[in-house]
């Protein structure tokens, strides 16, 4: 799709987030997102109302694609070790779909204002305890070790955290690929042998 095709706020967001990934949310100013935009800055009002909406929107969009798919992956798999497996593969795809707002949502969301701060985190504990809910079902079930489910919750997840920094889809495996060697790693070490 041509640049001219894509609506003006979705290339807005776009740039918002590469510029929050490169420079920080904080030393972003509205000039430089027009700058990127090829916009003078009072246009850009035009399209959105703050930088700190672009944030919002960037948080919040990707934390509702991180809880839709721990809801369909608790729905659609039956044992822990299937459901971790595939919230593994799910954050990768999500990871590696849109790394640049993904970087944004990992390092930028503190910024946000209230009331979308206290909003924000309380999605992002929803999410942990959903995820740190398969792992102790696990654990209940005798097919992970007896660990402390938050450390290896943590542990999981900062795992994760690199592939949006590494990834790029001209590398030689696919996201799949590296989702089923990864979830081969860290199952390893959870699973009871």
């Amino acid at each position: 799709m041509a640049e001219a095709d894509i609506p003006k706020k979705q290339v807005i967001m776009e740039a918002a987030a590469r510029l929050f990934r490169d420079r920080g949310y904080s030393a972003t100013s509205m000039r430089d997102l027009a700058k990127a935009v090829h916009l003078q800055a009072s246009s850009l009002y035009n399209h959105i109302n703050s930088k700190q909406e672009l944030l919002r929107e960037i948080c919040f969009q990707n934390a509702n694609h991180f809880l839709a798919g721990i809801e369909n992956i608790e729905k659609e798999y039956a044992t822990p070790a299937e459901q971790l497996e595939q919230l593994i593969q799910h954050h990768l795809i999500v990871a590696t779909s849109d790394a640049t707002s993904i970087t944004s949502f990992n390092d930028e969301w503190r910024h946000l204002e209230e009331p979308y701060l206290t909003e924000f985190v309380q999605l992002r504990k929803r999410y942990e305890n959903r995820f740190r809910a398969i792992i102790q079902a696990g654990i209940d079930q005798g097919i992970f070790r007896d660990a402390d489910p938050t450390i290896a919750m943590y542990t999981v997840l900062s795992s994760l955290r690199w592939i949006y920094d590494w990834y790029r889809p001209n590398r030689s495996k696919s996201v799949a690929i590296i989702g089923q060697e990864v979830s081969k790693l860290l199952l390893s070490g959870l699973k009871k042998t």
